[in-house]
């Protein structure tokens, strides 16, 4: 084999220097790269972007707005027309309303909460007493002859014959008690026939009243519907 000139081992010897000193360039590069990525991570928390290498793209998710599909007005709903049926009153529902047209009549009235209507009307010869001795005499102790209150309905009560009027019965006097309805709860041993006599309070009040000729209504409760 031959061996090399003195000017080729120059060369050879000059070559590898340069290998030597380019490898510690690069090493030193390197180094300072490392170094360099340890102080930026540690600063932000991330790697730096490696020059060469294409970061991943981030593509935002959009969210597709959900739209609600309302029905349109102008879809028109079938219209479903009722079959019309006539109704035939019954002859019973017709005497009803018959009825309720009857009692709305304005000549009814109420009385002890129910519902009541002219009967008859009598002409008689009305008078006036009071509950004291002037009146009553000996029977003056408060009581009526069926044993009710002078007080009953607000001493507005009347006496009459029980033969022309029983009882209980219902009447309206014009000028007495505003025409309302009393009640016939006591009779007189000089009231017989057409005779009514009405009480007052005193027996002054009673002689304002003095001896009428009136017109006197009975009345009578409507018949339960």
């Amino acid at each position: 084999m031959k061996k090399p000139t003195p000017i080729q081992v120059v060369n050879i010897r000059s070559r590898a220097r340069a290998m030597g000193v380019f490898d510690g360039v690069l090493w030193l590069a390197a180094l300072s790269l490392v170094v360099t990525s340890a102080i930026w991570t540690k600063t932000t928390g991330a790697l730096p972007a490696l020059v060469g290498l294409e970061q991943p793209k981030l593509v935002a998710q959009v969210e597709t707005p959900i739209v609600e599909i309302a029905e349109s007005a102008d879809l028109e709903t079938p219209v479903v027309e009722s079959p019309i049926i006539e109704v035939v009153e019954s002859q019973q529902v017709q005497d009803e309303k018959l009825v309720e047209e009857e009692v709305i009549d304005p000549s009814y009235r109420y009385f002890d909460g129910k519902l009541v209507r002219p009967a008859r009307v009598i002409y008689m010869t009305v008078t006036g007493y009071s509950p004291d001795a002037r009146s009553c005499g000996e029977f003056a102790d408060g009581k009526t002859a069926i044993m009710k209150s002078v007080w009953t309905n607000g001493m507005k009560l009347v006496a009459a014959d029980p033969k022309v009027l029983p009882y209980w019965s219902m009447v309206s006097v014009p000028g007495y008690a505003g025409s309302e309805i009393v009640p016939v709860l006591d009779c007189g041993g000089a009231i017989k026939g057409n005779r009514l006599d009405l009480l007052y309070p005193t027996h002054n009040m009673a002689r304002q009243w003095g001896v009428r000729q009136v017109p006197v209504t009975v009345w009578e409760y409507v018949d339960e519907l």
